[in-house]
């Protein structure tokens, strides 16, 4: 009884510990590393993208300097969860979506095109966006509450990952992000396969 009332107790303490933390995923353009002692985000200038994660303990308000090589700036976390930081010099937008098997050689309806194009551009104008609806607008240098999850996967801007394989019966919790322009080049290419093909021209007789 002594030993089932320790490992109780040692399962409480770890998921309140659980409950009372903030996982930061910082995505930035060139390299990022964060100082979790100095709570400090720091980006330098480079050619790729990199990604980096860390998680604060405690239940109090949480500020992050961000420091970067234009001037520096600084975000508050008043909540727990996992949040998105979006270390780029230009807006991030997410959502939640199901990632299952792929899937090949489905046909679109015209409708399912002209609905996510609709979607997208509503995500494009900030519009109807939030945790609730489980999609973000992320301007440059903020962060985002994405869930409560902090075991969730985040997807990056420009990544290619289609697929993911499930955690037994579960499928996996995934948040995927792009760069403002991925999306108006989505919604580009998605307004072309609205439009029909040109007749053939009739031959003369």
């Amino acid at each position: 009884m002594k030993f089932s009332f320790i490992a109780l107790l040692s399962v409480i303490i770890l998921t309140a510990s659980s409950c009372h933390s903030k996982k930061i995923y910082v995505d930035a353009k060139g390299h990022v590393t964060i100082d979790k002692e100095t709570k400090t985000v720091i980006i330098k200038d480079g050619g790729g993208s990199e990604q980096a994660t860390e998680v604060f303990s405690g239940s109090g308000s949480l500020t992050l300097k961000i420091k970067k090589e234009d001037g520096d700036a600084t975000v508050d976390i008043s909540d727990n969860g996992l949040f998105f930081l979006n270390g780029r010099n230009d807006t991030i937008i997410g959502s939640y979506v199901h990632y299952g098997a792929q899937k090949t050689n489905e046909f679109i309806s015209q409708e399912t095109i002209l609905k996510s194009i609709d979607s997208l551009q509503q995500l494009v104008e900030n519009k109807n966006v939030s945790l609730a609806n489980k999609n973000y607008f992320i301007l440059p240098y903020h962060t985002a509450k994405i869930t409560d999850n902090t075991n969730a996967i985040v997807v990056a801007p420009f990544h290619q990952m289609t697929s993911l394989e499930k955690d037994g019966n579960k499928d996996p919790e995934v948040y995927r992000f792009y760069s403002i322009k991925e999306i108006r080049e989505k919604i580009e290419k998605q307004k072309a396969m609205t439009i029909a093909p040109p007749e053939p021209a009739t031959p003369k007789k």
